[in-house]
């Protein structure tokens, strides 16, 4: 895993990404944004109280030298933002409530993300997954095409790179989702140098089996080849066949994935999930992730497990995610 951070390293410390990191009280938090300020890879910004910031920094022997802290009761351009916040929301939100929802760092943060006064935002390490993604979703929200999120994991052992969506959001995605969530991923795909060949998992290789489920992947194939004839999008496959050449040849001699795929669509979130961890633990791979897709802006969900290490990771995808949108935009 080291190898592709000291890519993605050497990419974004290039460009210094500004990051919001809105649990600015967190031990785990701090000590990442400490390290990356030092490291000058990301230009990190706290959100809180500047007093109670500093003293769990000083508590925790961190130091946070010249890092933006910002309070969301204190800060200077406030009446912009709940304008802004109002305009957003187009009638949903009054000043009133738009003064009140701004006091919870995680809109506030989103709100940065969204003036442009930040490029991405990372947070979940004291809040649940909901509480991150529904500011991104009702300020930010996602791409033209898009019409939801989805978290994907970029799975890495030794030289070996693959990504596999969507694990983290959608439960049961329909045909059409299942073709958003290719594509989507896909492009996620391209930002870790990696050529995207995409397989469409199922328990069916080519109509080997016919059920409701099959026939899902089967359309959602269909769907993603033709919104995207440029990329290498195919299914439905069994695992095997998408990966391995000699079974691709016996199952699917025509697809031109030829069983080396290295983007990995499963049907549901419930295969998404295992598949992952048992790659994960019965193969030792490292899972990075999950790493939040079409988003018009970049905000990323961290689990409350965390450590300072992997908050640091995070913001540096975070930050190369930026960069991406910023080119292709």
């Amino acid at each position: 895993m080291s190898n592709l951070f000291n890519e993605i390293k050497a990419q974004v410390e290039k460009h210094k990404p500004t990051i919001v990191l809105p649990e600015g009280t967190d031990e785990r938090i701090l000590e990442a944004a400490a390290n990356l300020a030092k490291d000058q890879v990301v230009t990190p910004i706290l959100i809180g109280n500047e007093a109670d910031v500093k003293a769990t920094a000083s508590a925790h022997n961190i130091e946070l030298g010249t890092i933006t802290i910002l309070d969301p009761h204190s800060y200077n351009g406030i009446d912009e933002m709940v304008a802004s916040f109002v305009e957003r929301r187009k009638g949903k939100e009054t000043e009133e409530t738009a003064r009140e929802k701004l006091i919870d760092v995680n809109y506030f943060g989103t709100m940065l993300v969204y003036m442009g006064k930040a490029d991405g935002l990372v947070s979940g390490a004291a809040h649940s997954t909901g509480d991150t993604v529904r500011p991104a979703l009702q300020i930010i929200k996602t791409q033209p095409g898009i019409k939801r999120t989805s978290g994907v994991f970029v799975m890495v052992k030794d030289e070996h790179k693959f990504v596999f969506g969507d694990c983290a959001i959608n439960i049961a995605p329909n045909n059409e989702e299942l073709a958003e969530i290719a594509i989507a991923t896909a492009e996620t795909a391209k930002v870790f140098g990696i050529d995207p060949k995409v397989a469409m998992l199922s328990f069916s290789t080519k109509g080997s089996a016919s059920s409701i489920e099959t026939k899902k992947v089967s359309e959602a194939t269909k769907l993603a080849q033709e919104a995207r004839p440029d990329l290498v999008i195919d299914g439905e496959f069994q695992f095997d066949a998408a990966f391995v050449p000699a079974v691709a040849q016996k199952k699917a001699p025509d697809s031109p994935l030829q069983g080396q795929a290295n983007v990995f669509i499963f049907p549901s979130l419930e295969s998404g999930n295992l598949g992952y961890k048992i790659a994960q633990r019965l193969g030792g791979y490292d899972a990075i992730g999950p790493i939040l897709q079409g988003l018009n802006r970049p905000v990323n969900d961290l689990s409350r497990g965390c450590n300072a290490a992997d908050v640091y990771k995070l913001s540096l995808i975070t930050a190369m995610q930026a960069i991406n949108q910023k080119i292709t935009s």
